[in-house]
């Protein structure tokens, strides 16, 4: 090659060595600054995309995690009101033995009966009481079916039942002003809107709910209800149905697939008074009739136990699937990492040796543009 002033070949060639060890240089320093080894498809492409798939599974399996968790506590509130109502049934039994026995005369069996009924009554409440979250969890599945003017297009949210006597046909009216009534053909169920709810012309200002109980009847009825709703229009009673079964079916979410295995379904039993077995009619007041409602309670008692034991089933499955989820979010992670995660040793030792490569380029450039200057003296 020959000798000249013009063209710099050197330069050139030490600019151009010391651009490639710059962009090597910037893209390990990305590599450490943010941990990971692909930090773009053009890194790696398929790992990339493998890793992207796994990430969204390990976050889909903490969320199941967090499902099992809340699926247990869940089923924790239901053992803990079986228990209770345990309680109330042993005390059930000793009053019926004790009523059975012919020392006692009548009156005192009156007394007896008396916390016996109340002990009845108890049950049911527990049973309608015990919720999760908003889900009545012990006394059974009921579904409503919503009245023509009185169903979603008109404001009504939707309308649910809590331990009352299913499978039947309800009535349920609006009086224009607050008032809503419900009715079985014996029983009423009434529940008034609260004052804040409505503007000065009597429209519904926010979305609400609204329970509706009986001073006879068992159990309750929420209305709930959203700004579409005609708070001034009354509404005459028009019939809707009510249908339940005595198990709740759950169904929780511990997997990130849509496959059946995907999910755990369990069924609470209702341990409401009819559901544990008894007629309602069980009394104390005589001791033939004490004879009788000790049946009734050893079978309850039995019932409530079986109840019990699929829920402890159900808890002890949940823990388990719990900790297979755990085991398998480590291996994912541990995965997900391998495709990933970077090196960060490795990694600094590459970038150690991209800086030592700049600095003797830099110096090597400074060279090359002084050689321009050695020919410069054959001309003096």
């Amino acid at each position: 090659m020959p000798l000249n002033v013009v063209s710099n070949h050197a330069a050139n060639v030490a600019h151009r060595n010391l651009l490639k060890t710059d962009m090597e240089a910037t893209a390990s320093l990305s590599k450490l600054s943010i941990g990971k080894r692909v930090v773009s498809a053009r890194d790696d492409a398929a790992s990339m995309a493998i890793g992207s798939r796994m990430n969204a599974e390990v976050r889909g399996l903490k969320q199941a995690v967090v499902n099992a968790g809340q699926a247990n506590s869940m089923l924790q509130i239901a053992d803990g009101a079986m228990s209770m109502v345990s309680e109330i049934l042993t005390r059930m039994k000793v009053l019926s033995i004790q009523a059975s026995s012919a020392n006692l005369s009548a009156t005192e069996r009156e007394f007896l009966d008396v916390e016996f009924q109340a002990l009845m009554a108890e049950i049911d409440r527990i049973a309608d009481d015990t919720d999760f979250n908003g889900l009545q969890l012990l006394d059974g599945e009921i579904t409503v079916t919503q009245s023509a003017n009185l169903g979603t297009a008109d404001g009504v949210a939707a309308v649910s039942a809590q331990g009352i006597d299913t499978n039947g046909t309800f009535t349920i009216a609006y009086d224009g002003t607050s008032a809503f009534t419900v009715s079985d053909g014996t029983n009423s169920y009434t529940g008034t809107l609260a004052a804040e709810v409505l503007d000065t012309n009597g429209a519904l200002i926010r979305s609400t709910t609204l329970q509706l109980s009986s001073t006879s009847g068992n159990g309750s009825l929420t209305v709930a209800l959203n700004t579409a709703f005609d708070a001034a229009t009354a509404v005459a009673a028009e019939a809707f149905t009510v249908a339940g079964a005595n198990q709740l079916s759950l169904a929780f979410k511990l997997g990130t697939g849509t496959e059946t295995y995907d999910s755990l379904s369990f069924t609470l039993d209702a341990v409401s008074v009819t559901g544990l077995g008894f007629t309602g009619t069980e009394t104390i007041d005589s001791a033939a009739n004490a004879e009788s409602a000790m049946e009734a309670v050893n079978i309850a008692i039995d019932n409530l136990n079986s109840y019990r034991a699929n829920v402890g089933a159900a808890q002890n499955r949940l823990d388990f699937a719990s900790t297979n989820l755990s085991i398998a979010i480590e291996n994912a992670e541990a995965a997900r990492s391998t495709l990933l995660d970077l090196d960060m040793a490795a990694e600094m030792t590459n970038f150690t040796s991209k800086q030592i490569l700049m600095q003797s380029g830099v110096a090597m450039l400074a060279q090359a543009n002084q050689l321009p200057q050695n020919l410069l003296r054959l001309l003096q």
